[in-house]
């Protein structure tokens, strides 16, 4: 299979196999006006398979939801064909408004205009505490 390479925009490198769809899910990636690759299982010296997403613009996107669903992915930033910047992402301490709080005793179960926020209770079980209420939620 052979996939063009971008002139300018971002590529999402070293995603687990399987996270890609994750990733274009909560990035919104499907309502972009511009061509999208997801790439699956590619063979991987490193990681024996991965995922690749190439997005053809320069668009801002949430490191921190990247970060949430694969720590270890790289963002490359195209110019001119050529990587300008590297990004390696890892736990982001806190998320806002990318996951929702299931108990549905929390306040943001019926404050419903409140911001979810979650805080990176332990990196190491990549565990997520709700702000407002203490639950849990991991990856």
């Amino acid at each position: 299979m052979n996939i063009d390479s971008i002139s300018n925009g971002i590529v999402i490198d070293h995603i687990k196999a399987d996270n890609g769809m994750k990733l274009y899910d909560l990035l919104n990636l499907g309502n972009l006006n511009c061509s999208v690759a997801i790439i699956k299982n590619v063979n991987s010296k490193k990681m024996g398979k991965k995922d690749i997403i190439k997005i053809d613009a320069n668009i801002p996107i949430d490191l921190n939801v990247i970060g949430f669903v694969d720590p270890d992915v790289t963002v490359n930033i195209i110019h001119d064909g050529k990587v300008v910047e590297k990004k390696d992402i890892g736990m982001p301490e806190k998320l806002v408004n990318v996951i929702k709080c299931k108990n549905p005793r929390c306040i943001t179960s019926t404050e419903q205009e409140l911001v979810h926020i979650f805080k990176l209770a332990d990196a190491e079980t990549k565990t997520y505490r709700c702000i407002y209420c203490e639950t849990k939620a991991n990856i």
